[in-house]
């Protein structure tokens, strides 16, 4: 507000964290102060934990999510922040090594026409379809198991690049100028880095099975 940082977490919720990880925190020098941050990132990891996920789904269908106090509170913390820094900066990530497959359509270009988008994954063989000339190939079997929401990250960055017809005549005369073909590029370089989101995220998530509750 009017450029000063707001915290949603409050003087209440700070003094609880404070008080049941105070062995956590430790004494003189070497104390790490619990902050408001901190939380923050304790409370994201809890919500992505999938025994806590699987355990509370139907309470999380129907009301806000209740923040349990689990043993070893920074390794938490510090799961979410990593999570944080995945999801918010997913543009930034180191793209993954995804094998690019061109072969030309000759069809297509002797019409003078760009490829054919097309879109399309195929998580069984780990593979990507963009058009009628490119493929990515390799993509882990875990990266189609992180999901925003109901669907894979993967087909929604697909789903939401593929080419549509407006209904409406006079719109589509107007304002239907995307293709594809034109931000092909940019959408593999997107495609590459949500792969590293996803598989890195399925890490944290993995080793969250294990640790006590």
């Amino acid at each position: 507000e009017h450029g000063n940082r707001v915290d949603n977490i409050t003087d209440w919720a700070l003094k609880q964290f404070s008080t049941r990880f105070a062995d956590e925190i430790g004494k003189g020098k070497g104390a790490r102060k619990i902050t408001k941050e901190a939380i923050f990132h304790y409370c994201y990891a809890v919500l992505h934990d999938p025994v806590y996920r699987e355990t509370y789904a139907q309470n999380l269908k129907r009301e806000f999510p209740r923040i349990p106090f689990h043993p070893g509170f920074w390794r938490w913390a510090e799961w979410g922040e990593r999570l944080m820094q995945l999801h918010v900066g997913y543009e930034s990530v180191e793209p993954f090594a995804l094998a690019r497959h061109d072969e030309p359509d000759q069809k297509a270009r002797a019409a003078g026409l760009a490829p054919k988008a097309l879109l399309r994954s195929d998580p069984a063989a780990g593979g990507i379809t963009l058009d009628t000339e490119t493929t990515l190939r390799g993509v882990p079997a875990e990266a189609w198991t992180y999901r925003l929401g109901n669907r894979c990250a993967l087909d929604w960055v697909l789903d939401q690049h593929k080419e549509t017809r407006p209904r409406d005549p006079t719109i589509r005369e107007k304002f239907d100028t995307y293709r594809f073909a034109d931000h092909k590029e940019a959408v593999i370089d997107l495609l590459r880095r949500v792969t590293t989101v996803s598989v890195e995220t399925q890490g944290i998530v993995a080793a969250m099975k294990d640790v006590q509750r």
